[in-house]
């Protein structure tokens, strides 16, 4: 096929061979099956913010890291050259956290490289080696949908651990990747969680708790049409619980139930920082009087 021009760039800086075909086009990104002398490759071309159809990009980009100072007043004052900087800190976000979570030991395609807009990375694939379902195409055993729900839980997990969430997980952005066994034994099967631009800072974003439960709960939820079992499990409370007092750990097993302590409400309490609150604004309210007469 005739690569597309951003992939043709690549192929003159000898990145690439040769475009196979395109594999998806999804709201961020584009992504290609291509050829790096013996091996096959994919190619995701992002989009630009103007192309882009996903719209909730502030809670995304809250508190991320800019290079320096005058980045950072451009991109809040929104000029062309702060709308180029934030476009291309939005574009290397996926790459700086498939690095992180690749370290951390997280089932993540493995990245090779990173030019002008352009991720080369690893073609997850199946059994035939085409490239790998995602889990909405498949149907599941309640034996296995337990089994995946389980590995991903652990992988989630280690993402917390490593201070990522991923913000957008669910059954469209997990592959069903083929391990193939050793000296003849069967292969299996093992979910690989894909497409992460809009990953969090754990720690640094305010939105990362709620990122996360709704991460665990879209696991839940789709692998109890399966095993209706989950479907009264609680990991996501308990995992962001356990985070939050510095005692989640890869080793931990998590089991699924929580309790949120209900603690009684000092009504009185509440009440003295209401009159409290009023006392001060009047107070406010009289110094601006005083000050105008």
């Amino acid at each position: 096929m005739k690569p597309p021009a951003r992939l043709q760039l690549l192929i003159e800086e000898g990145l690439i061979d040769s475009v196979v075909r395109q594999l998806m086009s999804g709201k961020e990104a584009m992504v290609f099956v291509v050829r790096c002398g013996d091996e096959t490759r994919c190619a995701k071309i992002y989009k630009e913010a103007t192309q882009r159809s996903f719209r909730q990009a502030v809670d995304y980009t809250e508190n991320r890291k800019v290079k320096n100072t005058r980045t950072a007043r451009a991109i809040g004052r929104g000029s062309k050259f702060g709308r180029q900087e934030q476009e291309a800190a939005w574009q290397s976000a996926e790459v700086d956290a498939l690095y992180r979570l690749a370290a951390a030991g997280v089932r993540v395609p493995r990245p090779y490289n990173f030019c002008d807009g352009v991720l080369l990375m690893e073609l997850v694939t199946d059994a035939h080696g085409d490239a790998a379902p995602r889990l909405n195409d498949v149907d599941f055993a309640p034996g296995q949908a337990l089994q995946h729900h389980a590995t991903l839980i652990k992988e989630v997990v280690r993402m917390l651990c490593a201070g990522v969430v991923h913000g957008d997980l669910s059954e469209f952005n997990i592959l069903l990747a083929h391990t193939a066994g050793v000296d003849g034994a069967d292969g299996v099967d093992e979910p690989v969680i894909i497409d992460l631009p809009q990953a969090v800072d754990a720690a640094g974003n305010n939105h990362a708790q709620r990122m996360l439960l709704r991460d665990v709960a879209n696991l839940r939820d789709f692998f109890g049409q399966f095993a209706p079992e989950l479907l009264t499990t609680q990991y996501g409370p308990e995992m962001w619980h356990l985070y939050q007092a510095g005692l989640l750990s890869n080793e931990l097993v998590l089991t699924g139930r929580f309790e949120r302590a209900q603690a009684n409400v000092d009504m009185q309490a509440v009440l003295r920082e209401i009159d409290d609150a009023r006392a001060e604004d009047a107070a406010r309210r009289l110094r601006m009087q005083t000050a105008l007469t």
